[in-house]
């Protein structure tokens, strides 16, 4: 067969006479680049994960600091965790890119760990062992409570790097606009991604727990130490094969914007009517040609005050800091819009965040099953258990069911979900409280009342159903919270959507921390017994949930005004605009809104 010599073709030769790029190496991304992503979030989640459930124990009895102390430290570490992601999320779409952000972040994980471990290894770091004669302790230098803050502090920056870039740095790697495979191969990193999260967080809460409670806390905090010296690894060998895409505008600074040159336009007077008079800046092309008559005071941030000095030749903005679009204004008052409702979420993720109290209930209980003893803290894992159930079971069981027997597609909507979720919550304080009375007069009935590391004849079992009830609250508002900011906000503003749930988190750990320093300082006075007293059976740890409960009834009560003042979401309004003449399932006529007919 005779060889042919290939000849460049002609767009070839246009291009490289043009000066234009020729992608020479094969494409980049794809599907081999998964397992490095995924595997460096798993690895961090066990690790830090792994960290969290005994560490009120690591506290009191290492750094001999009482209970009220202890937890609020944990409430702080949580809280940074919480926010550190928006951080990582801001200098990711703003100036690192997303590798980058993942890979610091990686390596202050490591680094905070490796701190944390040392505090194990070397006896100066933490206070020496507490007098066995006169049961004396020291409290810790200043210098050893900077070092144990320091690791915390890089553990935090490190969760700030990895989680909000991770999904989003994966998707980029699969995500290849006209293959009408996409949303095939987008599904499957999303379900693996999602399965890998739920499998660390149960690795953390049984095999790290177990190290920590039966190997001491060198191996259990070096196994996270290595497991995230790997993941950094790993993550940086596969550097050549990544898509890394470049920094672009952050959400963040748009929403800044519109509030300085909102703030500038304070006394700049509103042009009547709400039309597309050339009196508003738009981008090219788009749907808003002028913002809503809501939160009009930030309206004044998008009036083109002069044409020729604010436009400039391409029709953008000269200086984003003096001229917003249409769309900035209306991003920004979709988030002022859902506040009240965020933030009526915030209590059930202050009842979940209350880790502490059930480790040291299960410290004190009988955690055998059979001739093999259950870890303390690994009893959390319920929590990730039944939500995982909860999901399946609802998405593969209930709703086919459910449209089965009504012969049409049935679902619950988003803020139906939201509102059993809070109820949920409630029941789970109920059940708490209810429990931990049990337990004490139990303690005290066998006298145990004064000693705090006794293990009474009460089986460890009967924290499951707390347990599972904030799993099924977390399943029904924690995942109904994300939806309804991804509906209601606009495409843009995933970002935004994705990190609110995270954000009432963090807020909901230093609240915690505010609620339980003043019981603490309130029960406490004239000498009396503190509820939350480091003596679990001295202390009334079910007054505690009982107070939890009753601010979780009021707070359901705070949930239907929001969702009442809210109005319908998006589903709803979508689901009035789909149905024929305006004529609902319940017979009765559509009427109209604001005036005007609903659409058809």
């Amino acid at each position: 067969m005779e060889k042919k010599i290939l000849e460049p073709s002609s767009d070839l030769r246009e291009m490289a006479n043009n000066n234009q790029h020729i992608p020479v190496k094969g494409p980049k991304g794809g599907l081999i680049t998964m397992p490095f992503i995924i595997v460096n979030e798993a690895f961090e989640k066990v690790a830090s994960y792994g960290l969290l459930p005994n560490m009120i124990l690591y506290l009191m009895r290492d750094y001999h600091l009482g209970l009220a102390k202890g937890t609020n430290i944990i409430f702080f570490w949580s809280a940074a965790i919480n926010f550190m992601p928006l951080l990582g999320a801001f200098l990711s779409d703003s100036y690192l890119g997303r590798f980058l952000t993942i890979g610091f972040g990686s390596i202050a994980s490591f680094l905070g760990m490796v701190l944390l471990w040392l505090t194990t290894m070397i006896p100066k770091l933490k206070p020496s062992p507490c007098d066995i004669l006169t049961q004396r302790c020291k409290s810790p230098t200043a210098g050893q409570t900077t070092l144990l803050v320091l690791s915390f502090s890089l553990i935090s920056i490190g969760a700030g790097g990895i989680r909000p870039c991770s999904l989003a740095f994966g998707a980029d790697q699969v995500d290849k606009r006209g293959d009408p495979k996409n949303e095939r191969v987008l599904e499957r990193f999303f379900n693996w991604y999602y399965a890998s999260a739920a499998v660390s967080v149960i690795i953390a809460l049984t095999g790290i727990v177990y190290i920590q409670d039966h190997l001491g806390w060198r191996l259990g905090f070096g196994v996270p130490a290595i497991l995230m010296f790997f993941a950094t690894i790993l993550f940086f060998l596969a550097s050549s094969l990544y898509v890394k895409q470049k920094a672009s505008k952050s959400l963040f600074t748009g929403f800044a914007q519109v509030i300085v040159v909102a703030y500038k336009n304070r006394k700049l007077p509103l042009p009547n009517g709400n039309s597309d008079n050339g009196l508003y800046h738009h981008n090219k092309d788009s749907e808003l040609v002028a913002p809503t008559d809501k939160l009009r005071c930030l309206n004044k941030a998008c009036i083109i005050r002069n044409r020729e000095h604010d436009i400039g030749p391409d029709g953008s903005a000269s200086n984003p800091w003096n001229l917003c679009t249409v769309e900035q204004v209306e991003e920004l008052k979709a988030v002022v819009k859902v506040i009240p409702m965020w933030s009526t979420g915030i209590m059930m993720s202050i009842n979940v965040s209350q880790n502490t109290f059930p480790l040291l209930q299960a410290n004190s209980m009988d955690r055998h099953l059979s001739s093999f003893q259950v870890p303390a803290a690994s009893y959390a894992m319920f929590v990730v258990i039944s939500l995982a159930a909860w999901v399946v079971i609802y998405d593969r069981v209930l709703l086919p069911l459910a449209s089965r027997i009504r012969g049409k597609p049935t679902r619950l909507d988003v803020k139906t979900r939201m509102g059993i979720g809070l109820i949920l919550s409630f029941m789970a304080m109920v059940v708490s409280a209810v429990v931990e009375n049990i337990r004490r007069k139990r303690a005290i009935r066998e006298g145990f009342l004064d000693n705090a590391h006794a293990v009474v004849g009460m089986s460890a079992m009967w924290l499951i159903p707390q347990h599972c009830l904030n799993g099924l609250a977390e399943a029904f508002n924690g995942i109904g919270q994300t939806e309804f900011y991804y509906s209601e906000f606009p495409k843009s503003m995933s970002s935004i959507a994705s990190s609110l749930f995270a954000l009432g988190m963090g807020v909901a750990s230093l609240l915690a921390s505010v609620i339980l320093s003043a019981v603490d300082d309130l029960t406490s006075r004239k000498g009396k017994e503190s509820w939350v007293s480091s003596n679990i059976n001295r202390g009334r740890y079910d007054y505690y949930y009982w107070l939890l409960a009753v601010m979780s009834f009021v707070n359901l009560l705070y949930y239907l005004f929001c969702s009442w003042a809210y109005g319908p979401c998006a589903e709803q309004r979508k689901k009035v605009r789909d149905e024929p003449n305006g004529i609902r399932e319940d017979g009765k006529e559509e009427g109209r809104e604001e005036g005007k007919e609903l659409s058809v």
